[in-house]
């Protein structure tokens, strides 16, 4: 997570995830990677993306996007911006935009990507499009 200074009187700075950093270790550890007066960085470990069948729709979405990216949704807490959780889907960040939680998107690392790419093809099968029929207008309805 990163603060940055603001240059305005009501504001005096501003919060975001700026990286997502693929990590095999277990355990939640908050670790200051340095402070100054204008920015500061803290990364936060532990938190796992776990993929489910239900989301890939969205993980699809989310891979054929012009920017594919890992979605952090974080709360301020105590003064400062924490992490809750990660996800790759689309849709699961498009309804906690929608529920009012704060969401970025980081860039998709490689590693993640070709990770979440495999878990597509096998898991992803598109919905069938639906033939829509049109009734022919009665004469009546064109008047």
């Amino acid at each position: 997570m990163e603060r940055m200074a603001t240059a305005n009187r009501w504001v005096t700075e501003r919060w975001e995830a700026c990286a997502v950093i693929p990590d095999a270790q277990s355990g939640q550890i908050i670790r200051p990677l340095f402070d100054t007066v204008e920015r500061a960085q803290t990364l936060h470990t532990g938190l796992c993306i776990e993929l489910h069948r239900d989301e890939a729709q969205g993980y699809y979405l989310n891979l054929s996007s012009p920017n594919p990216g890992v979605f952090v949704m974080w709360r301020m807490r105590e003064g400062e911006a924490v992490p809750v959780m990660v996800t790759l889907s689309y849709d699961e960040a498009a309804r906690l935009l929608d529920a009012g939680e704060t969401v970025d998107a980081i860039p998709l690392p490689a590693e993640i990507g070709a990770w979440l790419a495999a878990y597509v093809a096998e898991h992803y099968k598109p919905e069938p499009k639906k033939v829509r029929r049109r009734e022919p207008a009665s004469p009546d309805k064109r008047k």
